[in-house]
């Protein structure tokens, strides 16, 4: 008897591929659930308390524990807020940042874009001609035309994570990028309120000379009364033209102060500085209360902060990338198409054809270049953490620093008042003994120099303590907290 041979009929050939390809889908997706490199854990800081400089100040207490919105609007300043609206419209700088930001997201997109295959079309046209003298070549020189459509599909399977990864890593530096977007707007805008600040105290310190040249105009007047009649000595009229006039030009040089800080605030608001004026007024009043709140939320409300912790996330996902290096490759690629001699049957069944498989590739030998790759990211992960921590400490050390200086520019604001008082009353007694001929006019002349210093000293306080709160309020991250960071730009 004949021995029969096995053969396997189609439809055992097809439960057969059905699965060799489920078993292969259920590998590849156990492995796709593998992601190599450390998991990302927040890195600690040293944090206090409490602020050292509040002990012992006793400072009014806001309406509100922490910033809220447009936090300069607690100035009571129209113009300060007109100005302030056009930062974020108008600034170069913050332009800038912008679009740094926008760039990050983009290659966001791109890192993702490589979760999905990547298909490509194509024609091509090919004509040959055979040789006539390989071979016997009865039949003469052969011509022919072939036309091809390929469609290539390949698909890098992301068995180890290292896309997953280097989107991880490409997200938290879109993050990073946010963050310096409203560091660059904070530092703009509270820029833009020192400036305005420190002109309305020129302003203050103008209105300040002009009124003490009148006053000074009169004295001139009575020395010149005096000596007419022959009271006193044409040195008393010298002296106290000296001092008008000296005042007179101390009153031009706060004019050219005023005007370059006039011209900064445009540059700030994106302007040519001729588009903007500011109307003269004079500063006056004391800063409002600024909430402070506890150092452990400093870490959420600053900007720069957050933006130092998320390059840390991003270059501890870049340690999986390069550990991923280390593991095989696995593509998914296919072609498939029609090829044919003929154009009228470029579309028929018949001329169709197709490959599909999968590739695995392993570096076997690099020459260190990927224990290389992988110490350089570990290096750059420990780089991020100390920038991290020197971040912190600088934060404090600006709340701090604000701190003090408004507490202690406010008994010095105290004292300085004080000294005014005192100032003033000493030029009336001594104005009315020069009147009686008691002093000569050099005893007034001091007095009223002295006063005119104490009462500079005093406005050049209120200056420092409104820009002591400006400062006071960009440390604490103006109103920003972490959750304002895009979630998945």
């Amino acid at each position: 008897m004949m021995g029969q041979k096995s053969m396997r009929t189609p439809s055992k050939t097809r439960v057969l591929r059905a699965l060799v390809l489920a078993v292969c889908s259920f590998l590849i997706a156990t492995l796709a659930a593998c992601t190599v490199g450390p998991n990302y854990v927040r890195p600690t800081a040293e944090v206090s308390p409490g602020y050292k400089e509040l002990d012992g100040w006793k400072v009014a207490q806001p309406n509100d524990d922490t910033l809220r919105g447009p936090w300069w609007e607690m100035f009571n300043e129209p113009d300060l807020n007109a100005l302030e609206s056009q930062v974020d419209v108008s600034n170069q700088t913050i332009a800038v940042a912008e679009a740094a930001y926008r760039q990050a997201v983009a290659l966001v997109q791109q890192a993702r874009s490589a979760y999905f295959p990547t298909v490509t079309v194509g024609f091509s046209l090919a004509n040959s001609s055979s040789s006539t003298t390989v071979g016997n070549q009865s039949n003469g020189r052969t011509n022919n035309t072939q036309y091809t459509l390929p469609v290539n599909v390949s698909w890098e399977i992301d068995v180890f994570g290292r896309i997953r990864r280097q989107v991880e890593s490409a997200s938290a530096s879109a993050q990073a990028s946010a963050a310096d977007l409203a560091t660059a707007q904070l530092a703009i805008q509270t820029e833009l309120a020192q400036d305005y600040f420190q002109l309305r105290a020129l302003d203050a310190q103008k209105k300040l000379l002009d009124e003490n040249v009148v006053d000074f105009q009169k004295s001139l007047e009575l020395t010149q009364n005096q000596y007419a009649a022959g009271i006193v000595s044409r040195a008393d009229v010298l002296q106290a033209q000296t001092q008008l006039q000296s005042t007179q030009a101390q009153a031009i040089d706060v004019e050219v102060q005023r005007a370059q800080f006039e011209h900064a605030i445009a540059v700030l608001v994106g302007q040519p500085p001729a588009e903007i004026t500011v109307a003269d007024m004079a500063l006056a009043g004391q800063p409002p209360a600024i909430p402070v709140g506890l150092p452990s939320e400093l870490l959420e409300r600053r900007p720069d902060i957050a933006s130092a912790e998320r390059l840390i996330a991003a270059a501890n996902a870049q340690i999986g990338v390069a550990e991923a290096a280390y593991y095989p490759t696995v593509t998914l690629s296919s072609v498939g198409g029609f090829n044919t001699t003929s154009s009228s049957k470029l579309f028929s069944l018949p001329s169709r054809f197709w490959a599909v498989g999968p590739t695995v590739t392993q570096t076997v030998f690099d020459g260190g270049l990927r224990a290389g790759q992988t110490a350089q990211a570990r290096a750059v992960y420990d780089a991020n953490v100390a920038t991290y921590r020197q971040a912190v400490l600088t934060g404090f050390q600006q709340v701090e620093d604000n701190i003090a200086a408004l507490r202690i520019l406010e008994s010095e604001a105290q004292v300085q008042d004080e000294a005014v008082k005192a100032a003033q009353q000493t030029v009336a007694v001594f104005t009315n003994q020069y009147k009686a001929g008691i002093v000569n006019y050099l005893a007034v002349i001091v007095a009223q120099t002295a006063a005119l210093t104490n009462e500079r000293a005093a406005i050049t306080i209120m200056g420092n303590r409104f820009t002591a709160a400006v400062l006071l309020i960009k440390a604490l991250g103006g109103g920003w907290k972490v959750s304002d960071l895009p979630a998945s730009p």
